[in-house]
């Protein structure tokens, strides 16, 4: 369905409504606006508005996001916002901090934040819900970067019209996530939305909102919520360490002779940025990298399981992995993510 532009709907809105309707299953339910309005306020300190990269060719700079933990772990998409060392996040009541970026799955599209605050109001996870078709839900997000301060977050409702599978094999989506979705029945994957939390109407955790999708043959947008128990594992995994990327302050012992671009065969694009994104810009004729199938305009996006933002994380991180050891990467090629492993040079050391 296309995705107009779409009007915010706070808590002060439905206290104002008197009674709100929810169509669910064909029939007209009424919702006490009372209801909506205490779920609201449950929620909205729970939501926060990202801010980063962005401007570019009319790319926003916001997203959404929201909290996973009483310390500051937030829970987002993984995007170009993100390309940045300045991450702005606000919370509900309006403070301003510089957020971390703890680490990412590229293959979920999801990322995790962490700023320096502690005992919020955050999602329990442990307590999220599935939900079926024609469950009734409210979409909270910075769609449209609507707040920009203490300002509650838009608010939608509406209902689950489906439960499929996202599948960029079949070439109708563009998106790495391959799994269980629902599809809403409701405009929610507007810019800025992405991040954003999907509840069912008591204000429990159901899903967050996925990036902007179009239908490459209907021309049409889909509106639509990745599960949270897909990305649990995922989220667990990040929270415990397992895809951070290096800090310059870790002290791992570096090997005598690591491999480098050079001994691979790649060149990079220029890093003339504080955080160049690490695209492959040429191949060397009968290196490593061309031997294995890497090609110009890859995006290197993991090394073994370390997370690297930009060119010079790149370079650092193969400073870690000695020439006769093998190195795993994980790389971005149009809208396909792809495992690529180069072998270990032979008689590396002397």
């Amino acid at each position: 369905m296309a995705a107009p532009r779409t009007r915010r709907t706070d808590h002060r809105s439905w206290m104002r409504l008197g009674i709100c309707c929810a169509l669910v299953a064909g029939f007209s339910i009424p919702v006490p606006a009372a209801d909506l309005a205490s779920v609201t306020l449950k929620v909205q300190p729970k939501m926060v508005k990202v801010y980063g990269a962005g401007g570019l060719q009319g790319l926003e700079s916001y997203q959404s996001g929201f909290l996973v933990s009483a310390d500051g772990h937030i829970l987002t998409v993984w995007s170009y916002v993100l390309d940045t060392d300045f991450i702005t996040t606000i919370l509900n009541d309006g403070r301003r901090f510089q957020a971390e970026l703890v680490g990412a799955d590229p293959r979920l599209e999801i990322a995790i934040l962490k700023i320096d605050a502690e005992n919020l109001d955050f999602f329990d996870r442990s307590q999220d819900v599935e939900l079926d078709v024609s469950s009734r839900v409210l979409a909270f997000s910075n769609l449209f970067g609507v707040a920009t301060g203490d300002e509650a977050t838009s608010v939608l409702h509406g209902v689950v019209s489906a439960k499929t599978m996202l599948d960029a094999r079949r070439g109708v989506f563009k998106t790495p996530y391959r799994g269980p979705a629902y599809v809403l029945d409701a405009i929610t994957n507007n810019p800025g939305a992405a991040g954003g939390a999907l509840t069912d109407h008591q204000g429990q955790l159901a899903g967050i909102l996925g990036k902007e999708l179009r239908n490459s043959l209907t021309n049409t947008w889909l509106n639509y919520s990745i599960p949270i128990a897909q990305l649990n594992p995922a989220i667990d995994d990040i929270l415990a360490g397992k895809s951070r990327p290096r800090t310059d302050d870790e002290t791992a012992m570096r090997p005598d002779r690591p491999h480098t671009l050079s001994s691979l065969g790649l060149v990079m694009v220029p890093d003339v940025l504080a955080k160049t994104p690490p695209y492959i810009d040429a191949i060397r004729r009968e290196s490593a990298a061309e031997k294995n199938g890497l090609r110009p305009d890859d995006l290197v996006l993991f090394v073994g399981d370390r997370l690297v933002p930009s060119c010079e994380a790149l370079r650092n991180e193969l400073g870690f992995i000695d020439q006769i050891d093998e190195i795993r990467l994980v790389i971005q090629r149009g809208d396909e993510l792809l495992d690529i492993t180069l072998p270990g040079l032979k008689n590396a050391n002397p």
